[in-house]
C-alpha cells in the first residue's frame, strides 16, 4: 500500500494548528497532540487543500452562531469558545479519508477542471463528513469508555469535560447541517444532501443501538447474541454507510446523479467494504500496535461483539469456550491476556489474513463487473486498496 508523510506545508500548516489549538480553555490546558501522521494514497496538493480549508469552515461556524444568538452575553461567548476548540480538537486529526472521498470521488466522475466555488463547495462538504464521524467519535468513546483516540487522550478524559462531552457530540453534529447549508443550500442538491445526512445518522445510531446493547449486558459470559448475522447487521450499520458511501453518495448527488437503482448499486459495493474496513478494525484492537492505530484496544474489556469473538466461539473447543465465558467482558489485564491466549492458540490472526485476502477478490470481482455510465469503478477500487492490509 501506498504511504507517503505530510507535505512540508502541509505539515507546517498543522503545527501552526497545534500552536492555536494548544491555548488554555477555562484555566485547563486541553491538550498537546502527537504528530507522525501519515496519510494514504490521496496527494500532497489535496491534502494541504482539504486542511487549509478546515479554519475556514471553524470560523464560518462560529461566526454563523454568533449571528443566530440573540445576543452575545459572557455565557454565550463561553459557550461558542468551547464549540471552537471542541472542533479543533475532535475534528482534524484523523485520516481524513472519508472527507477526502468526497471531493475525489467528484473528480474521478467530473474530472478536476472546477471553479474554485465549486472547489470550495466540494471541500466544504468533505469536512461536513469529517464532523459527523468526529461527533460519533465523541459519543462512541464515552460509551465505551475509551482512553485514547488519535493518539491522544478521548475528548471526554480532557480536564474538566467528562460526560459533558456528549453535549458536545451533539454540538458537532449540529454543526454538520450548518455547515452544509452555509456551502449549498442555494444548490439543486442541498435538499438531497440534508435527507441524506439524515438517514444516515439513523442508520449509523441503530447499529451503535446493536452494538451497545451486548456492551451494555451485565450478564458477561453470555453469547446468546454473538452470532455472525447480529454482527454483520451490526457494523453494517454502524460502519458501512457513513464511512464509505455517504462520501461516494455527496459527490454523486453533487454531480447530477440522483437516481435511487444506481444509488443502490453503489452501495451494495461500499457497504461490503466497510464492513471489511471494520472487520480490520476489530482486528487492530487486539493485534495492532497502539503506537502506530493511535488508540488502546478494549473490545474485550467492553464485552464487544467483534469478528474475533464470533470467529472464536465458531471453532473453539468447550474447554475453551468455557474459558472465553469467565473471562471475556471482565475490565482485568490477566483475563483480557487469558482471551488474547485463546485467540492466539486458535491461530485466528492467519485466519483473519486469509479471511481479509478473500474478501478483498471477492469485492474486486464485484467491482470488475460494475458497469454504470458515468460512475467510475475506480471510485471503489481505489478505496478498496487504501484499506487493503491496513494498519490503523
Amino acid at each position: 500500500m501506498f504511504i507517503q508523510y505530510l507535505s512540508k506545508s502541509s505539515y507546517l500548516f498543522s503545527r501552526n494548528l497545534v500552536r492555536f489549538y494548544s491555548k488554555t480553555f477555562n484555566n485547563q490546558t486541553i491538550f498537546k497532540p502527537t504528530f507522525g501522521v501519515v496519510t494514504m494514497s490521496y496527494s500532497d496538493d489535496l491534502k494541504t487543500k482539504f486542511n487549509n480549508h478546515f479554519p475556514y469552515v471553524v470560523q464560518s461556524l462560529v461566526e454563523h452562531s454568533e449571528k443566530s444568538a440573540s445576543s452575545i452575553s459572557t455565557n454565550i461567548k463561553w459557550a461558542l469558545d468551547r464549540l471552537k476548540t471542541s472542533l479543533e480538537y475532535n475534528v482534524p486529526f484523523g485520516k481524513q479519508t472519508r472527507g477526502l472521498t468526497v471531493v475525489k470521488s467528484y473528480y474521478a466522475i467530473c474530472g478536476e477542471n472546477i471553479s474554485p466555488d465549486l472547489e470550495r463547495t466540494l471541500l466544504s462538504l468533505g469536512w461536513a463528513v469529517e464532523l459527523l464521524q468526529a461527533s460519533f467519535l465523541v459519543a462512541d468513546d464515552v460509551m465505551d469508555q475509551s482512553k485514547t483516540r488519535r493518539g491522544n487522550l478521548c475528548w471526554y478524559k480532557q480536564p474538566q469535560i467528562g460526560l459533558s462531552a456528549i453535549n458536545d457530540a451533539f454540538l458537532l453534529e449540529s454543526c454538520v447541517f450548518t455547515l452544509l447549508k452555509l456551502s449549498s443550500k442555494d444548490q439543486s442538491f442541498y435538499l438531497s444532501l440534508v435527507d441524506l445526512f439524515h438517514s444516515t445518522i439513523l442508520h449509523t445510531q441503530i447499529g451503535q443501538t446493536l452494538d451497545t446493547a451486548i456492551t451494555s449486558n451485565e450478564n458477561r459470559g453470555d453469547f446468546a447474541m454473538f452470532t455472525e448475522k447480529y454482527y454483520m447487521d451490526t457494523i453494517t450499520y454502524k460502519t458501512s454507510f457513513y464511512s464509505f458511501y455517504l462520501p461516494v453518495s455527496v459527490a454523486m448527488y453533487v454531480a447530477g446523479y440522483n437516481d435511487e437503482i444506481l444509488h443502490g448499486k453503489v452501495s451494495d459495493i461500499l457497504v461490503k467494504i466497510g464492513q471489511m474496513f471494520q472487520i480490520q478494525d476489530d482486528y487492530l484492537d487486539c493485534f495492532g500496535d497502539a503506537e502506530v492505530t493511535g488508540k488502546i484496544g478494549t473490545d474485550i474489556e467492553e464485552n464487544k461483539c467483534t469478528w474475533l469473538i464470533v470467529q472464536a466461539l465458531k471453532v473453539a473447543k468447550e474447554e475453551d469456550v468455557n474459558k472465553l465465558k469467565a473471562n471475556y467482558g471482565r475490565d482485568d489485564a490477566d483475563m483480557v491476556q487469558i482471551v488474547k491466549s485463546i485467540y492466539a492458540n486458535l491461530e485466528l490472526d492467519a485466519v483473519y489474513r486469509q479471511f481479509e485476502k478473500e474478501t478483498y477478490e471477492k469485492i474486486m470481482c464485484d467491482i470488475s463487473e460494475f458497469k454504470e455510465e458515468g460512475i467510475p469503478a475506480s471510485i471503489f477500487s481505489g478505496l478498496l486498496e487504501k484499506i487493503y492490509q491496513r494498519k490503523k
